[in-house]
């Protein structure tokens, strides 16, 4: 009894193995497929809630700018009500002064014609009379009403005494002017926003190429040929030509301008500290990787950089100075043409990681035609 107990035992037990591990197998399989699931459950509510957030920005953003046109529009209604007001009150005058001029070469047209007739007379009579002298003749017709009447014409129709209120003309044109010096010192309203953002940066000697020349001030960095005798560190860019700000931010709102006049090959941007300063991989250059943000200008083309993708910009314009605004609310870098703030790019990050870091590369001077420098406008110069 007890050997064939046993001999069941082990007949049952691989069967019991098998289903057990056919059990446990389908238990997974069906535990990763609800797995999978849920993951592809998350990924939809995911994909739908960045659906519902661009949609919200789209309607957001075209609330403000419908704001925005609105109130444009309203200073273009004033400006031109106020200029039709001032131009009807001048024409009113105009109107006045010439009617008036009318009038009295009118009345002189009168009086003209008067006198041609009484001397059309004189000189019938003279012929009548031909033993009357001439002082005679004068003396016939200057005599009566027309003599009278021709001096109060004289004396009331000076041309001298008809004229526009000039005075009050010349206080109407100073106020124009000071209203239109006023718009211009209040316009564009991009630059004022982005300017109030200005931001003092210097750079930083110890992370700057050894063939980078950068001035006593640490505003400014020039290419030269001859390899600087600087000391080697693991912050200096020893293969691209870039330098970094002595400063880092990791909030607020920034803006830094840049003065790339007389150049044709130039680099900027922001980066984290992170980026690689060593050796010859596109790694270390400006926007080869994702820690890095930046604009390329090279033979009158402007290309932006970010993760190692370009994206060319179909902008002509070779500008002097060059705008970079960093908002770290918005997790937002842009990049403008300072001359009449032209938006030339912008980068939404979302959220930054690290601190940032002003870039720039003055590039090599290509046969002298790059020769000039590169130089940060702070405060005093920005402004300007």
């Amino acid at each position: 009894m007890v050997c064939t107990v046993r001999h069941v035992l082990a007949f049952l037990q691989p069967c019991s193995f098998g289903f057990c591990h056919f059990f446990f197998s389908q238990e997974m399989k069906l535990t990763f497929q609800e797995r999978l699931k849920r993951q592809k459950d998350a990924v939809a509510c995911g994909m739908k809630k960045l659906d519902a957030k661009r949609t919200e920005i789209k309607k957001k953003a075209l609330t403000i700018r419908n704001n925005i046109e609105r109130k444009y529009e309203e200073m273009r209604r004033v400006l031109e009500e106020d200029c039709r007001t001032t131009l009807s009150l001048l024409e009113m005058e105009e109107k006045a002064t010439v009617r008036a001029l009318d009038d009295l070469i009118e009345r002189n047209c009168a009086v003209f014609s008067d006198i041609e007739f009484q001397l059309s007379e004189g000189l019938v009579d003279s012929e009548a009379q031909s033993g009357d002298t001439v002082t005679e003749l004068q003396d016939r017709v200057g005599q009566g009403w027309l003599v009278d009447r021709v001096e109060d014409l004289l004396r009331v129709t000076d041309p001298g005494l008809v004229r526009l209120d000039e005075v009050k003309a010349e206080q109407m044109l100073d106020l124009t002017n000071n209203l239109l010096l006023f718009i211009r010192s209040q316009t564009p309203v991009a630059k004022r926003l982005l300017k109030s953002c200005l931001t003092e940066v210097t750079l930083d000697p110890n992370t700057a190429h050894p063939k980078l020349i950068i001035s006593p001030s640490k505003d400014c960095a020039t290419f030269t040929s001859v390899w600087q005798e600087v000391s080697d560190n693991e912050s200096r860019f020893d293969t691209t030509l870039n330098v970094l700000s002595l400063q880092s931010w990791d909030s607020g709102r920034h803006y830094w301008e840049v003065d790339v006049r007389g150049k044709v090959y130039w680099e900027l941007g922001l980066t984290y500290p992170s980026i690689p300063r060593k050796g010859r991989q596109e790694n270390c250059w400006l926007g080869r990787k994702d820690g890095s943000w930046c604009v390329e200008f090279f033979d009158g083309d402007y290309t932006a950089w970010h993760g190692g993708k370009s994206h060319p910009l179909p902008i002509c314009t070779h500008f002097d100075r060059i705008g970079i605004f960093c908002s770290f609310p918005a997790g937002l870098v842009m990049f403008l043409g300072e001359d009449n703030m032209t938006p030339l790019f912008a980068f939404c990050v979302g959220t930054f990681t690290d601190h940032l870091q002003l870039a720039l590369c003055p590039g090599h001077d290509l046969q002298g035609s790059n020769s000039q420098p590169i130089k940060i406008c702070n405060a005093a110069h920005a402004k300007s």
